[in-house]
This record gives C-alpha cells, sequence and structure tokens, in this order.
C-alpha cells in the first residue's frame, strides 16, 4: 500500500487551516508568465522613456573616441585606468537606469501575487530534489507537460507576435537602405517598440491564463481525502471521546463541590423525591437567597439524605422545585419572579422553628 493517498482519494476541499499552513511554509500559487510580462513592460518603457536620451549620451562619448583619439594619452598602465574607468562610468548611466526598471517589474511581478515573507523552509536542503525518479517524474509527469506544453505555446505567441509586427513594418526596414544614417536609430527604435508591444500583448494573454491554471493547481494539490479532513477535525478540536472523558470529569468535581456546599444550605425546596435545590438565605450575608445546589434523581435523594442528617428543612413543593431547577444555576442568587414564593417559604419556616422552641 503506498503510504501517502492516491490522488484520486483526493475529494474534498482543503480546509482553512491546511491552506494557512501551505501559506505559511510558501506553497502560494504562482505563475512564472507574470515575471516575463513584468520584464517585458520594463523593457518596454526602458526603450520608449529612456533608451533615447542614453543612447545619445553614450554615443556623444564614444564619438570623442573616434574623432579625437589624440586627446586620450594611454602612455602607462594609470591613463589607461583611467580611460577604462570613463568608459565604465559612461557604461553604467546607460545601463543603470534600465536595470533599476527591470529590478522594479520583477519585484512587482511577485509582490503583486502574493505577499513576501521569509521561508527558511524553502532554502533548506532536501534530497528528494536530487532524486532522479522524482526528477523524472517532474520532467515527464503532468506538471512537466504542462510547463512544456505552456513553453511551446509561449514561443509559438512571442514569434507570431512578433513576425505580425515586423510584417507589418517591412517597408520601412526596407526604406532605411535608403535613409539618412542619423534616421537608422529613430526606424529601430519604432521598430523594438513595436515589436515588444506586440509580444507584450501576446504574454499578457499567456499570464492570464497561466494564473488561473497555478491557482487551479493550487487548489488541486491541496486536496485532501475524507480521513484526512477527519483526524484534523480531531486535531484542532480535540478527539471527542477525550473531550466527552474530560466533561465527565468536569461535572463530577462540580458535583461533589456542589454536595460538599449542602450543609450550609438553610433550607431545601424538593419534589418529593425528582428535584431537590438547595438555597441559603442569610440576612446577615445581604443579597437574594443563592443556590448552593440542585439535583434530581439521585442527586436529589443524595441532597435530601445530606440536608436530614445536618437537620436543615426541607420543604416541599413540586412546582417550584422544577422551577428553581431549570431557571437558576449553581452559585447564582434566584431571580426576582422568585422572590414572593421563596420569602413566603422562609418566612413559614421560621414560624415553625418558633413554634418548636415555645413548645419545648
Amino acid at each position: 500500500m503506498a503510504d501517502t493517498p492516491d490522488k484520486e482519494s483526493k475529494t474534498e476541499e482543503a480546509t482553512e487551516k491546511k491552506i494557512r499552513d501551505s501559506l505559511d511554509k510558501g506553497q502560494v500559487p504562482h505563475s512564472r508568465e507574470a515575471g516575463t510580462l513584468a520584464s517585458m513592460l520594463a523593457i518596454l518603457i526602458a526603450v520608449v522613456f529612456m533608451l533615447t536620451d542614453s543612447v545619445a549620451n553614450l554615443s556623444f562619448t564614444l564619438e570623442s573616441f573616434i574623432d579625437r583619439p589624440e586627446s586620450f594619452s594611454v602612455s602607462n598602465g594609470a591613463d589607461a585606468m583611467a580611460l577604462l574607468l570613463v568608459v565604465a562610468l559612461e557604461s553604467a548611466k546607460f545601463i543603470a537606469p534600465i536595470v533599476v526598471v527591470l529590478g522594479a517589474a520583477g519585484i512587482a511581478g511577485s509582490v503583486l501575487q502574493h505577499q513576501p515573507q521569509f521561508v527558511f523552509d524553502r532554502i533548506e536542503p532536501k534530497f528528494d530534489r536530487i532524486s532522479i525518479i522524482k526528477g523524472w517524474s517532474r520532467i515527464f509527469g503532468l506538471q512537466g507537460q504542462v510547463e512544456f506544453l505552456k513553453s511551446f505555446f509561449k514561443l509559438s505567441i512571442v514569434a507570431f507576435a512578433g513576425y505580425l509586427a515586423l510584417s507589418s513594418s517591412y517597408m520601412d526596414i526596407y526604406n532605411a537602405l535608403f535613409m539618412e544614417p542619423g534616421a537608422i536609430p529613430q526606424l529601430m527604435k519604432n521598430l523594438s517598440v513595436r515589436f515588444l508591444s506586440a509580444v507584450v500583448a501576446a504574454t499578457a494573454v499567456l499570464v492570464a491564463a497561466d494564473l488561473a491554471w497555478s491557482r487551479f493547481s493550487w487548489r488541486r494539490d491541496l486536496r485532501m481525502t475524507k480521513q484526512e479532513v477527519k483526524d484534523e477535525h480531531k486535531q484542532v478540536e480535540g478527539d471527542p471521546l477525550i473531550k466527552m472523558r474530560l466533561r465527565s470529569l468536569q461535572r463530577d468535581r462540580a458535583r461533589r463541590r456542589m454536595i460538599a456546599a449542602v450543609p450550609q444550605a438553610t433550607l431545601i425546596v424538593a419534589n418529593p423525591t425528582h428535584y431537590s435545590v438547595a438555597l441559603r438565605y442569610v440576612r446577615e450575608e445581604g443579597g437574594a437567597p443563592v443556590v448552593v445546589a440542585k439535583g434530581k434523581d439521585l442527586i436529589a435523594l443524595k441532597i435530601r439524605f445530606i440536608a436530614e442528617q445536618n437537620g436543615i428543612p426541607i420543604y416541599e413543593d413540586r412546582s417550584l422545585a422544577r422551577s428553581l431547577y431549570a431557571s437558576v444555576e449553581v452559585d447564582k442568587m434566584i431571580p426576582p419572579e422568585f422572590y414572593k414564593a421563596v420569602a413566603g417559604i422562609i418566612l413559614f419556616l421560621a414560624q415553625r422553628g418558633q413554634q418548636s422552641r415555645r413548645a419545648m
């Protein structure tokens, strides 16, 4: 039996926890073509807005080497280094703006797809990455076939778009044979802009399709089996059997505390055998009577037994006992709607106690 479930058995959509864990590990839907589109846009922007001035400045510097070579003395190594430094600085001025635009476009192409984050798991060495078998499956598996088709489609559509752009400029290219040399750079710029615009438009279509596919593929790979969903639910919510056992222990402890508080009660309101509610009322403590214990069936009998052992009076009132049991929690004061009934019982028991003392 395989260690991992087959993809056919993964029929359930990923839970929020699995999606969150995947994002934390850096496993996010990513389109490589978006970076390509960003780079092409950056090149187009550089050609339209930067290339003309940059080429003019570089040409002016290089012309001085051709027109006035005698002004550059290269008699020793220091002179050669100074000349190379001038050429390097002028070349850097030409290249730097383009590099900055390309870098900014690459970062934007990644940031716009997902928030940047540091994930050290992605750079940890893993032996399966150098496994020949896994590498073979990546290349010739479904993902590899999709990547091949995307690359073939990208090459085809870019080549076709470039062909359309250049074929429409056939006459311009032919007329370049009869143009003045100074007009050639502007013609080359116009042809480059046409070509790059066509490629960018074609790449944008490819990126839209690739983004949809990458998100679909990411969701599909995160699918879970029904057993995985159950196991995760147990992990998050806890094992139902353990939770049931914990609740049982909590009820037992609460029941023991409640039974231990019965001797502190002032009176017991009972429904002969099924319900018992122990109330404590001491005028000096202030406030309304408090329910210190309550129970039904066996617990009710236990409360009555302890009350009889401690000489706590028991008053039988079926409807009141049921209502107090259903409405008031342990260690809570009785609500106002019970004041009159409970006050009557307290008064009755007090009068009965006075009569008993007189009879003695």
